[in-house]
């Protein structure tokens, strides 16, 4: 049902160029952490940006992995898996716009066969060639549903709309 996040695919390439750019690979940075860095996750991204001047999502991937998470944000396998857990943790306590959810994935899904569908963790973004909606159970009493329809094309059939 739900799709790779395109946020995925980045954070792979950056890991991937991280010893061309950096001089270091993921396991040296872990190790150098370990070695010279502060123990707290916050405490390690503030450290490699302000002592190694990595730049922020960087700082954040290798301070993730050295405290053993974020593998769901470059593992596309553990980001799916991931991914069910996101929507159900987003509608804890808002339990009464999951059908309403559940209609509005339905029928994008039938509209629109090349519907991507890349839940978050605070908002499930739509994707065609880019966003152009996203749900979020905002509050307990609105489910919000934005639309960013700019050079959006498709024919929408009555009962869609």
């Amino acid at each position: 049902m739900y799709s790779v996040h395109p946020s995925v695919a980045y954070a792979q390439a950056i890991l991937r160029n991280l010893e061309e750019k950096t001089g270091r690979s993921l396991d040296a940075w872990i190790a150098l952490l370990e070695k010279e860095g502060p123990s707290g996750q916050k405490e390690r991204r503030d450290w490699l940006k302000a002592t190694h001047k990595l730049g922020g999502t960087t700082a954040f991937l290798i301070a993730d992995r050295s405290v053993g998470k974020g593998l769901d944000d470059t593992d596309e396998a553990v980001y799916l898996a991931a991914a069910p857990g996101y929507v159900e943790t987003m509608f804890k306590g808002k339990e009464a716009f999951r059908p309403a959810y559940d209609r509005i994935i339905k029928m994008a899904q039938e509209q629109l066969p090349e519907l991507r569908i890349c839940p978050c963790t605070t908002i499930v973004p739509l994707y065609r060639n880019r966003v152009f909606a996203q749900i979020k159970p905002a509050t307990k009493s609105r489910l919000g549903l934005g639309l960013c329809l700019r050079d959006f094309t498709c024919k929408l059939s009555p009962r869609f709309v």
